[in-house]
C-alpha cells in the first residue's frame, strides 16, 4: 500500500510535459550587458556578458571561447527576408519571394504566410545555430505585415508567423528573441525570451518594450547617435551605442 500512495506521489509531483519544456532552454534575466558585432574579425574580449553575432558567419570554436571566458552567445538569423549570399538560398521557392528591401542590396521580404516553405528553412537554420553552440537565436525583420512586401500581409499573419518561429526556436533548444514588431510585444512577449531592439529613443517607442521587462525579460537595445543613446531607468534595459556597421566598437549607455 506504502509503495503504491509512493508511486502515486511521484505521478503528481512530476512536470507536465509542456511544463519540462519550458526549462530546456536559457532564460536570460534583465541587466546583463551585451555586444553585438556583424562585421569585421570578431573581437571576443569585449566584456560583456551576451555575444550576438551572425549565425553563418561564425564558427562553433568562436561560440566555444565565448563560453569559455563566461559569455552566453545569440545566433543572428534573418527569419522574415531573404539574401541572395547565404548558403541555403537556392533553397527558397521563387513564389515566397516578396519586394526588395529599400536599403540592403540582394535582400527580399518573404512570404511569411508559406510556413510549409519557411519551416524546413529555418529548423536547419536553428539547428545549425545548436550545432554550433549558441545559447539563442535572433531572427530579423518580423515586422513584414508594417512593410512594402509584394504580398497582402496582415497583423494576424505577421502573429502567427512570429510565434510560429518562437516555438521553432525553442524545440530546437534555443531562447529567442523579438526583432521588430513594436506594434504586437503585448501580444509576443509571452512567446518571447528577450527582445532586441534598434533606436527606440530616436523613434520614440521604448515605452512599447516595456512588457519585457515588467516580465523579467531583457531588452538588448542599441542606438547610433550618443544624444540618443540614454533610455528611462525604470526601462531596465540593456543599452548601447554602436556604428551602423555593426563592427567591434561599443560604447555603453
Amino acid at each position: 500500500m506504502l509503495r503504491v500512495l509512493a508511486m502515486v506521489l511521484a505521478l503528481i509531483s512530476a512536470p507536465t510535459p509542456a511544463a519540462a519544456s519550458t526549462t530546456g532552454w536559457w532564460h536570460p534575466a534583465t541587466g546583463l550587458t551585451w555586444q553585438i558585432q556583424f562585421s569585421g574579425r570578431l573581437d571576443t574580449g569585449v566584456a560583456a556578458q551576451v555575444y550576438d553575432i551572425d549565425g553563418a558567419d561564425s564558427t562553433k570554436a568562436q561560440v566555444t571561447a565565448l563560453h569559455a571566458a563566461g559569455r552566453k552567445v545569440v545566433c543572428y538569423v534573418d527569419a522574415g527576408s531573404y539574401e541572395n549570399w547565404r548558403p541555403d538560398a537556392a533553397k527558397f521557392p521563387a513564389a515566397v519571394l516578396g519586394r526588395a528591401m529599400d536599403g540592403w542590396a540582394g535582400e527580399r521580404w518573404l512570404d511569411v504566410r508559406r510556413w510549409d516553405a519557411l519551416r524546413p528553412i529555418l529548423a536547419a537554420r536553428f539547428a545549425d545555430c545548436r550545432a554550433k553552440g549558441f545559447d539563442a537565436v535572433d531572427p530579423d525583420n518580423m515586422d513584414g505585415y508594417a512593410n512594402a512586401t509584394g504580398f497582402p500581409l496582415t497583423a494576424a499573419d505577421q502573429l502567427r508567423f512570429n510565434r510560429q518561429v518562437a516555438d521553432l526556436a525553442h524545440a530546437a533548444g534555443l531562447a529567442v528573441g523579438l526583432k521588430n514588431d513594436l506594434e504586437q510585444v503585448a501580444a509576443l512577449q509571452p512567446s518571447f525570451d528577450f527582445a532586441v531592439n534598434e533606436q527606440c529613443v530616436r523613434y520614440k517607442e521604448c515605452g512599447r518594450l516595456a512588457p519585457f521587462t515588467v516580465n523579467a525579460k531583457p531588452v538588448f537595445h542599441i542606438e547610433y547617435a550618443a544624444a540618443q543613446c540614454p533610455t528611462a531607468a525604470t526601462l531596465q534595459f540593456s543599452s548601447i551605442r554602436k556604428r551602423l556597421a555593426l563592427d567591434a566598437y561599443l560604447s555603453p549607455c
